[in-house]
């Protein structure tokens, strides 16, 4: 049997295998409310095949949305859309998720199709923003944001775990908190964007004080039978990267003893001036570390796209889910290609039924 399309269970959840579909932002949001758009986009996607789907970074607050069409679960009125999604990605067979998300300084920007940029000052559909401190991300982002007070950091670790509630009473089996690529809880842990001489600045434990803090907050709300992740980029490729990966692998042990129950492993993204050695399944090493010395399974993202590779991390157990992303959009049935290519018996069987009879019946010799 094949070691990616074997199950997995967290918790009270079992994954049918272990490819899951990571938070892709669509920005069709409207003031933080789902639509039709993706309602259709996660139905289709979840009935590809894959054991988990996160629906897309959701703001915990308006401010916290990274640009004005990302989803929001900061309102009760914004769980009935939500709910009609996680319903329709668990009668696809997936497990339903959702990752809660606060961009920090990288929030009030347009589109990646409209520039990627900040909203210019005189836009009216911009927004101030938060850090830890006041020191813009530079390069594309240049809007300098406010240093966070400490009733800023109440009122956000709060938002965490009211977006939390939302999130289950929507229905989502799986949470995944982002404390990655450079948005806000990322960036209380990045020397490059905190340089705070409280209890949330200075060494990397207190560094990581907003990020365990959050995580205990919304670990107060959230049903201790669900799985309770986190995506967290545990190295920078800026010069420290030994120096940010001890410390990164120190702070998810702390956050495995307060009952983290997988991360999501990353790259910081906290400065333009990272030189990131992308290639295929190249975070698939660190994650592995990660997973060792911090006793914890791991996913990640990031060049698994390619069938052999994705197999390959799980089966030496570098990975325990494999996130399979943009492949995705191309091909919404990339676990039915992925059983074909490693020569899977009767591949049309992760398929819907629809889908799978026709494909069986008229298959043909590749």
């Amino acid at each position: 049997m094949s070691a990616l399309f074997s199950p997995i269970e967290l918790k009270d959840v079992k994954l049918r295998n272990r490819i899951a579909i990571p938070p892709m932002c669509q920005y069709r949001a409207n003031d933080g409310f789902v639509n039709d758009w993706h309602l259709a986009h996660y139905a289709s996607i979840a009935r590809g095949g894959a054991g988990l789907v996160i629906v897309e970074a959701t703001g915990v607050a308006p401010e916290g949305r990274i640009t004005p069409g990302c989803t929001g679960l900061w309102d009760d009125a914004q769980i009935e859309g939500m709910a009609r999604i996680a319903a329709a990605i668990k009668a696809a067979g997936a497990v339903p998720g959702i990752q809660i998300a606060h961009a920090g300084r990288k929030a009030s920007a347009n589109r990646p199709w409209e520039g990627d940029d900040h909203i210019a000052a005189d836009d009216r559909r911009g927004w101030d923003t938060l850090s830890p401190s006041a020191i813009a991300f530079g390069a594309n982002l240049p809007k300098l944001p406010k240093a966070m007070t400490l009733a800023d950091i109440e009122r956000v670790k709060a938002d965490f775990a009211a977006a939390a509630r939302r999130a289950k009473q929507a229905g989502f089996e799986w949470l995944e908190l982002h404390f990655a690529h450079g948005y806000l809880a990322q960036s209380f842990f990045s020397v490059h964007a905190n340089q705070r001489d409280d209890e949330y600045g200075g060494d990397a434990v207190r560094r990581g004080r907003f990020l365990r803090e959050t995580y205990q907050a919304v670990r107060e709300v959230w049903p201790e039978r669900l799985p309770l992740t986190a995506r967290f980029g545990v190295i920078e490729y800026d010069g420290r990267d030994e120096e940010t990966l001890q410390e990164s692998i120190d702070l998810v042990k702390a956050l495995r003893s307060d009952g983290l129950d997988m991360l999501s492993v990353s790259i910081g993204f906290s400065t333009p001036k990272a030189s990131i050695p992308w290639g295929p399944a190249f975070l698939a090493p660190v994650a592995e570390r990660v997973r060792r010395e911090a006793k914890i399974p791991v996913s990640s993202a990031w060049g698994f796209d390619s069938p052999v590779n994705a197999e390959r991390a799980v089966s030496q157990e570098q990975l325990d889910l494999v996130m399979i992303g943009r492949a995705h959009l191309a091909d919404p049935h990339w676990p039915y290609h992925a059983a074909k290519k490693l020569k899977i018996d009767r591949p049309s069987w992760v398929l819907p039924a629809p889908y799978a009879h026709w494909l069986e019946r008229y298959a043909v010799a590749e």
